[in-house]
């Protein structure tokens, strides 16, 4: 594929994760359109020790490839860098402990050279177990670890695909133009150190879709992401429920879907209420997993909507490597 036909700019935002980084940009080196069909763009978000010059080694290596270092970490401020440095017309996220399949790119053109292309396109993220899953997982939290396995295309939101299937930013597309105009990724959501507030992508995409653009999901754009074996806990996941929680009322609230979060609202306190007995347990068990996980996340949803400030919570959390 020749350099006159670029579409993409591919953005990869980290913060202390050169082995993850490293994998990610073999894979992207593996593309089956060839390194030039696409320019990259590596967000470094505040990475510290030996980290920014093992980063500059690597992308040095890339053709094509830039370096951006920013001094404040936080991944919606990563991505939105990203976007500002971007040349072509569309930026393709994948995070940096994702590896995209060969096709990734070349599927990328193929959704987007159509009569009216979209304005954000989601894609297939496939698990890469660094530890074998447990069992007791619930099938249904798989989305929680950032994993889409659906297949098929449509817009978001409506019949033609999976009721409830959001955009992950693990493997997202979006136009610049209609982003910037859009507002970007907010940076009053997104992770902030050790919390994990999130859905900064979904409030995007359908900030997007409520201005009228098209915002698909297409199965043919598929990246492997690394999911950490240090996720694999029952005190990770409850803790993820929470900040989950309350990232759906920070996202309505953004959205101007304010009504949506007291009418939901009732419901949290009566899931909160009949689990409560359940928060004795031990963060680590296994036991009454179903309705600590609910407790969690309606705890969350309950503390944002009553006023607690989890954006500002989030930046004020100790930031993990």
């Amino acid at each position: 594929m020749s350099s006159d036909i670029r579409l993409v700019t591919v953005c990869v935002c980290t913060h202390n994760r050169p082995g993850y980084v490293r994998d990610c940009l073999d894979g992207l080196a593996r593309q089956s359109t060839g390194s030039d069909a696409f320019d990259l763009v590596v967000v470094d978000s505040g990475s510290t020790g030996d980290v920014p010059e093992a980063l500059r080694a690597m992308v040095a290596k890339h053709s094509r490839a830039r370096l951006i270092r920013l001094g404040q970490p936080g991944v919606s401020l990563a991505r939105n860098a990203g976007a500002r440095a971007a040349r072509t017309p569309y930026v393709a996220y994948i995070d940096d402990d994702a590896i995209p399949a060969a096709d990734w790119i070349s599927n990328i053109h193929q959704a987007l050279v159509v009569k009216d292309p979209p304005a954000l396109l989601g894609g297939r993220i496939l698990p890469v177990w660094e530890a074998p899953p447990p069992a007791w997982w619930p099938a249904s939290l798989r989305g929680v670890l950032s994993i889409i396995e659906a297949e098929g295309q449509g817009e978001y939101r409506t019949d033609a695909i999976p009721a409830g299937l959001e955009p992950y930013a693990a493997n997202l597309v979006v136009n610049v133009a209609a982003m910037n105009a859009a507002g970007g990724f907010g940076t009053a959501i997104g992770r902030y150190g050790g919390a994990l507030l999130s859905d900064e992508e979904v409030q995007l995409a359908w900030k997007l879709q409520d201005l009228g653009h098209s915002v698909r999901f297409d199965s043919r754009l598929v990246v492997h992401h690394r999911i950490q074996a240090s996720r694999l806990n029952p005190a990770w996941l409850l803790r993820r429920l929470h900040w989950q929680g309350a990232s759906t009322v920070v996202t309505r609230r953004l959205l101007g879907y304010r009504g949506a979060v007291w009418r939901e609202a009732p419901r949290r306190l009566v899931v909160a209420l009949l689990c409560a007995p359940s928060a004795l347990l031990p963060h680590g068990s296994t036991r009454l997993l179903a309705c600590r996980w609910r407790l969690a996340y309606a705890l969350g949803f309950l503390r944002a909507a009553l006023g607690w400030n989890a954006a500002l919570a989030a930046q004020r959390s100790p930031h993990r490597a």
